[in-house]
């Protein structure tokens, strides 16, 4: 059964929150994060990305970068920009965007869970993108991203929800994305009957922040070696997690290079001895599973993979994804990606983009070829977690992104 924790939080004054609070810092390269940061002083992405205030050709990954954030940390406090509550508590983050919105709980997860894969992974890391915020973790002695985790439909605790976001918000402000963010901290009297909400729960899944998570963990079994204390901060990670009907998952759409020596015609062609076929105006969204939208020179088309297609996949979790499907039929056998982790010829675009993006990379000659997916659903998502097995890169973008820098743990 999964634990989930309440914790002392440290977390910006309520004058400070909107100016503090931040997109994930793995949403930017470098330079973008760098833009993102001028003329805001007190962005935590200054904080998550120490290597903006330095020249572009300082090392990102030296201690210099690492200890420099530390030290922006401890300001931020000594300025009294942070504080840090004196109880344990859990707290609600409500996120909406156009009209829709979602309520998770912000606690603690255990790393022994994680272990033990009551919280299930459905990515693979890469072990330099995990060094990089072992080292910020570890040096900054706090977690400042949440992992963005998952549960199935539970009535009892969406009846909580309910009952804590009556009261006043702490937080309430509208981010530049037009994202609004409202934040409650849970009644005392709830602390328990979370914590006993999230022991009747079998599994917990990590929706965003695979990576995040990862380090989270290194970090405590590195701790672990000079004698393990089970109540010690660094055996929990900071995590905001959601009921599955509060979540919405967008496509992850694919931009090609270049058309593999072919013509239009030819791509056409291979295309349709495993789908149909249908020419049409441009369309905002993928409504069917087993169903493409591609761009290609200046029209778009509509494709449906035939029977043969779906009796072939139907009883695999992975090949049955509409990602596996555009890789395993069209994008390796007819553009010749076969990996489109390394491949360079291939682009992904999060679906917040739309279809409008694909267009206009195409007009401006950033591509050939787009392809406009179908989004993978939640329960995808848990069939694939729960077999152990892992997505294809690119399967999931999760929207609206939690915000860095307003809940922080320190280990």
């Amino acid at each position: 059964m999964a634990i989930v924790k309440s914790f002392k939080c440290v977390r910006p004054l309520e004058n400070m929150v909107e100016q503090v609070a931040s997109l994930p810092y793995d949403v930017y390269d470098r330079k973008e994060a760098k833009a993102a940061v001028a003329n805001k002083p007190y962005a935590f992405l200054n904080i998550d990305r120490p290597e903006t205030a330095f020249d572009d050709d300082f090392d990102m990954y030296s201690k210099e970068a690492y200890r420099y954030a530390r030290d922006l940390y401890a300001e931020f406090k000594d300025k009294g920009i942070y504080e840090k509550d004196n109880t344990d508590s859990y707290y609600l983050y409500e996120l909406t965007m156009n009209g829709k919105s979602q309520v998770g709980i912000v606690g603690l997860a255990s790393v022994d869970d994680y272990l033990n894969d009551i919280i299930k992974k459905h990515e693979n890391t890469r072990e330099e993108k995990e060094i990089d915020r072992i080292n910020h973790v570890d040096t900054l002695n706090a977690q400042t991203g949440p992992i963005f985790l998952a549960y199935r439909a539970n009535d009892a605790l969406q009846k909580i929800i309910s009952q804590n976001t009556h009261n006043e918000p702490i937080y309430d402000f509208v981010s530049e994305d037009k994202i609004r963010h409202r934040v409650w901290k849970a009644d005392r009297e709830y602390n328990k009957k979370i914590a006993d909400c999230f022991q009747n729960i079998s599994k917990l899944y990590i929706a965003d922040g695979h990576h995040r998570a990862a380090s989270a963990v290194k970090v405590a079994l590195r701790r672990r070696k000079n004698g393990n204390d089970k109540d010690a901060g660094y055996n929990y990670f900071l995590s905001v997690i959601f009921d599955e009907r509060q979540l919405h998952i967008l496509p992850y759409n694919r931009i090609v290079l270049d058309l593999n020596n072919k013509n239009c015609d030819e791509i056409l062609e291979s295309i349709s001895k495993n789908f149909y076929i249908t020419e049409c105006p441009i369309v905002e969204e993928i409504k069917d599973r087993h169903e493409f939208g591609m761009l290609l020179e200046d029209k778009f088309f509509l494709c449906r993979a035939k029977n043969i297609v779906k009796d072939s996949v139907k009883n695999d979790t992975i090949k049955s994804l509409d990602v596996s499907i555009l890789q395993d039929f069209v994008l390796k056998p007819i553009f010749d990606i076969k990996d489109p982790r390394t491949d360079n010829r291939i682009r992904f675009a999060g679906g917040i983009r739309g279809v409008g993006f694909l267009k206009s990379e195409l007009e401006c000659g950033r591509g050939k070829a787009a392809f406009l997916m179908h989004p993978t659903s939640m329960q995808e998502l848990f069939a694939v977690a729960d077999k152990n097995k892992l997505m294809p890169p690119k399967s999931t973008w999760f929207e609206p992104k939690l915000r860095s820098g307003i809940f922080i743990h320190e280990i």
